[in-house]
C-alpha cells in the first residue's frame, strides 16, 4: 500500500490525495524552536511500498524547503521509492543566469532533491519548464488550467474574454481560451530588471470594451502586473475583471492593491492555502500519480 506524508504546508492536498489514492496518510508535527530552526516528527505508520511526500514551497520558502527535504530523506529510509510533490515550487523563477554573477538556485534545488533521495518530482504549474532541466532525476510538471476553467464555467460571466498580462504568459492564456471556448489576447508587459517597475505597452484595445476579463496568470506574488493590466484595462472601459491563477502567493497586501485597482474577485489553486485557493487540484495530481 501506498504512504503519503503531509507536509505542514499542504496538509489539505495530501488528505484529498490520499483518500483518492487510497493511501495510508502520515501526518507530520513540525516544533519551530526561537532560534527559527525546525523539529519534525512524523505521525503514523508506514505502509511496505512507495511513499509521496506532499509539501509546498511557500513563504517562509527555506523553511519549506528544509521540511520538504527532511520529510524526504526520512521517507527514503523506509522506501526504494519516493514520489514528491511540490503544488508550488519556490525558487522556480530563478531558472538561469539573468545579470552576470547571479546563482540558478533550480541547480542547487535538483542537487538537493537527488542528494536527500527523491525519485520522482511532480510540481504544478511551475512559473519556466526551464529549471526542471536543472533536476537529475525524473520531474513531472502539471497544470490547474482544467480544475481553475471547471470553477470559472459556473460563473455567469458576460461575453467572456481571456487575458495574458504579458507575452510570456500568451500559451497559457490560449490553453484556458481552448478549454473555456472563448477569445484571447495577450497585453505587452515591460519589467525593468533592476526596479521591478511594470509598464503595459498596449494600444487602445477595442475587442475589451463592455466584456466580462479573465486575467490568467500562473502565480501572483506582489500583484504589480495584474495591477497594471487591471488598470489599463479598466480604461479601455471593460464590465468586470476576474483573476484566475494556479499560485495566490499575495505578498504584503497585494490582495488590497488587486482589489483597489478593479478586480471583482480572484480565484486561485489550492497549491498556496488562502482565502483565494477555491479550486481543489489533488484529483489532477492523482491522475499524474496512477
Amino acid at each position: 500500500m501506498v504512504s503519503v506524508i503531509a507536509g505542514s504546508s499542504s496538509e489539505d492536498i495530501a488528505k484529498k490525495l490520499a483518500k483518492k489514492i487510497k493511501a495510508n496518510l502520515i501526518k507530520t508535527e513540525v516544533k519551530v524552536f526561537p532560534d527559527g530552526e525546525n523539529k519534525i516528527t512524523l505521525k503514523g505508520k508506514f505502509s511496505k511500498g512507495k511513499i509521496i511526500v506532499v509539501q509546498s514551497i511557500y513563504p517562509p520558502v527555506d523553511s519549506n524547503l528544509f521540511q520538504a527535504l527532511s520529510l524526504i530523506s526520512k521517507a527514503r529510509e523506509y522506501s526504494s521509492e519516493v514520489l514528491v510533490v511540490i503544488p508550488y515550487l519556490g525558487y522556480a523563477r530563478q531558472d538561469r543566469e539573468f545579470l552576470p554573477g547571479e546563482i540558478v538556485s533550480m541547480k542547487v534545488l535538483g542537487n538537493l532533491f537527488k542528494g536527500v533521495g527523491a525519485s520522482k518530482i511532480i510540481v504544478v504549474d511551475i512559473h519556466s519548464k526551464i529549471g526542471l532541466k536543472h533536476f537529475k532525476i525524473k520531474s513531472q510538471n502539471i497544470t490547474a488550467i482544467l480544475d481553475l476553467v471547471g470553477y470559472f464555467k459556473k460563473l455567469n460571466l458576460k461575453n467572456p474574454l481571456v487575458i495574458s498580462p504579458d507575452q510570456g504568459g500568451k500559451q497559457r492564456a490560449k490553453e484556458f481560451a481552448n478549454q473555456y471556448k472563448s477569445d484571447f489576447i495577450a497585453l505587452k508587459k515591460q519589467r525593468d530588471r533592476k526596479t521591478g517597475k511594470v509598464q503595459i505597452k498596449n494600444d487602445n484595445l477595442e475587442e475589451v470594451r463592455g466584456r466580462d476579463l479573465i486575467l490568467v496568470d500562473d502565480m501572483i506574488s506582489t500583484g504589480g502586473s495584474i495591477v497594471k493590466a487591471t488598470e489599463f484595462l479598466k480604461k479601455q472601459k471593460c464590465k468586470r475583471v476576474f483573476v484566475a491563477c494556479t499560485h495566490a502567493l499575495l505578498i504584503n497586501d497585494a490582495e488590497k492593491k488587486i482589489r483597489k485597482a478593479g478586480v471583482t474577485k480572484i480565484i486561485s489553486a489550492n497549491t498556496i492555502p488562502g482565502k483565494t485557493s477555491f479550486v481543489d487540484i489533488s484529483n489532477t495530481i492523482a491522475k499524474a500519480i496512477k
